[in-house]
């Protein structure tokens, strides 16, 4: 894989960032959810989150990405 520019890896820095702090918001607010389908929607939001979360974080391994990304 071609070497990623900086502002390749400070996008890819910001999306994983928007992405854990939404999980963080989607699973306080799932908790504050009282209507039983509701809350299982919101349980789905959470599941897709963390699945787009790791999509990114074995991106990031599997290219031996580096540059700060935490």
């Amino acid at each position: 894989m071609r070497k990623l520019s900086e502002g390749e890896l400070l996008s890819l820095t910001g999306l994983l960032s928007m992405e854990k702090d939404g999980l963080a918001v989607a699973k306080v607010m799932k908790n504050l959810i009282g209507d039983e389908e509701l809350k299982s929607q919101a349980e789905a939001g959470v599941l897709a989150a963390e699945g787009r979360i790791k999509g990114v974080q074995q991106f990031i391994n599997e290219n031996q990405i580096t540059g700060g990304i935490k």
